[in-house]
């Protein structure tokens, strides 16, 4: 059974730094898209940013210049790195990724991880 772990998020001041962090692990054959979503209570999940296999990313606009996305191919991980945070940046973060394993073609989704940005 493929699982996604994710590490990180926090506390942060506004204009300080988080990284999130999360990691595949099971029976995989292949990891096509991974990404972070986010929510907020009442609201539906967002996209944050995402990025291919291949490093072709995409980022939300209200995050665009501030978070970068990476991943590591040969580990299995994808990291969020959260700069400049503003309390709106505050939600559940969580980590997904569109994997090939033993039981097929999937989508699959963290735990979830809080983001508080406050002074």
């Amino acid at each position: 059974q493929v699982q996604l772990v994710e590490s990180g998020g926090g506390l942060a001041q506004p204009g300080g730094s988080l990284r999130l962090s999360c990691a595949a692990s099971g029976i995989i054959f292949r990891i096509y898209v991974m990404g972070w979503y986010r929510q907020t209570p009442g609201k539906q999940r967002e996209l944050v940013a995402r990025i291919t296999s291949v490093g072709s990313t995409n980022y939300a606009d209200s995050v665009k210049g501030r978070f970068t996305i990476s991943r590591d191919n040969v580990k299995n991980t994808v990291a969020l790195q959260m700069n400049s945070l503003k309390p709106e940046d505050t939600a559940v973060y969580y980590c997904n990724s569109d994997i090939w394993g033993a039981a097929g073609r999937s989508d699959y989704w963290g735990q979830g991880t809080q983001v508080t940005v406050s002074s």
